[in-house]
């Protein structure tokens, strides 16, 4: 079976992708969204602590609640700057605190700035707008303090990182300092452009695409599709990563140029050696762990 799956994958460039591919499939079945709710659940949790590192050295780590969301603070000796607040990615289905914590970790350290993690309510349970009223209900925590916030995440961390600047803007937040947006899906034409191309990509498919926006129940609201929005004005500037064999690589590259023509600043990271869910691969791949690093410092740049 490892054989037949190492050969699925033998055509892609990167030998740290194929081997996180072929490990990841080892344990996050291809088609993982045809099990049940709680099958998936089981795949991603055994698959998230298989790639987990080990937090930095000397790190502070904290949990706390905000309105009875769970919460999880990640302190570096020398922390400066806005505080990242860091939204996990699995399509709104899947994930939570445990799930990124090796992500957040390294976030922290690395940019030496607060990370905060969020374990917003997932669906089907709790549909659109659950997740995204939680986290705004984190922002606002936040905000409390007087704090600057960068709004940061991956997949569907992504889209809530996205929406919450929009909220922002539209609440008149001018504490929001930039966003960090990692393959995030936006919204974006189902039957166009790299939803077509990549709609078989490696590890994420446009089949998955549309289990996870079904499941969510976001329907035509810019806050569950922020590629919606018709006014970019006056948006915290933005860095995007655009991985190349995604089906979401075009929501970035769309959603950049919104702002653009707002006059808002962004930029898109083009990865096109890499696929969705790359993070887990920055230990194993050098164009994962060169991205991770641009990650990094455009969190160091927003939050200085």
């Amino acid at each position: 079976m490892t054989d037949a799956i190492a050969a699925k994958y033998a055509h892609l460039a990167d030998s740290g992708i194929r081997a996180f591919l072929v490990e990841g499939e080892r344990l996050y079945p291809e088609n993982a969204v045809s099990f049940t709710l709680e099958q998936q659940r089981a795949f991603y949790d055994r698959y998230c602590a298989h790639f987990r590192k080990p937090r930095p050295p000397g790190l502070g780590v904290e949990d706390f609640s905000v309105e009875g969301i769970p919460c999880r603070r990640y302190l570096p000796r020398a922390a400066t700057g806005a505080t990242v607040l860091y939204l996990h990615g699995g399509g709104f289905v899947v994930g939570g605190l445990e799930s990124h914590d090796d992500i957040c970790a390294e976030i922290a350290a690395g940019a030496e700035t607060t990370v905060v993690a969020v374990a917003y309510r997932l669906a089907p349970e709790h549909p659109f707008p659950a997740a995204f009223d939680d986290c705004w209900a984190v922002v606002r925590h936040l905000l409390a303090d007087g704090q600057g916030i960068v709004l940061a995440g991956d997949s569907a961390g992504g889209n809530l990182a996205a929406a919450l600047a929009l909220k922002a803007r539209d609440e008149g937040v001018t504490q929001v300092r930039g966003q960090v947006l990692i393959y995030p899906g936006l919204g974006g034409d189902i039957g166009k452009g790299s939803y077509v191309t990549q709609a078989q990509a490696p590890g994420h498919t446009t089949k998955d695409v549309l289990f996870y926006r079904n499941t969510y129940k976001g329907g035509s609201d810019k806050y569950a599709e922020p590629l919606r929005e018709t006014d970019f004005r006056n948006v915290a500037p933005a860095f995007l990563v655009a991985a190349g064999l995604d089906p979401l690589h075009d929501d970035s590259v769309h959603y950049a140029a919104q702002l653009r023509n707002a006059g808002v600043a962004a930029e898109v990271r083009d990865e096109p050696l890499l696929v969705h869910a790359f993070l887990r691969a920055r230990h194993m791949s050098m164009p994962a762990a060169a991205s991770f690093k641009a990650i990094v410092a455009a969190m160091r740049q927003f939050k200085a």
